[in-house]
């Protein structure tokens, strides 16, 4: 029996590759709003972030998550992914594999 494919993502602030479903994908939707998309299936460009909080604030402070999606990151926006950033553990769990 061959081993099911997993696909793999870089994480955009420690810039570790994981499988995809262990990170958060940042979507810019066509609407040009920036949100975390939990379902991993919106539509846009989107970018990767492990779910460690310091990941979270290195990407939002050193403007990494704005180029990854090419485009500035609205105040709006970066306060509503400060407040996800909150929700997320100091220290991120490891996953099963």
């Amino acid at each position: 029996m061959r081993a099911r494919h997993v696909p793999r993502r870089t994480c955009i602030g420690c810039r570790q590759e994981f499988p995809k479903r262990e990170l958060v994908r940042i979507v810019r939707a066509p609407t040009g709003t920036v949100d975390v998309d939990l379902t991993g299936k919106a539509a846009g460009r989107g970018a990767y972030l492990c779910r460690a909080r310091d990941c979270w604030t290195a990407a939002l402070r050193r403007g990494m998550l704005a180029g990854a999606l090419r485009t500035a990151v609205p105040a709006d926006d970066q306060a509503k992914l400060e407040r996800f950033r909150d929700t997320l553990s100091p220290t991120p769990e490891p996953a099963n594999q």
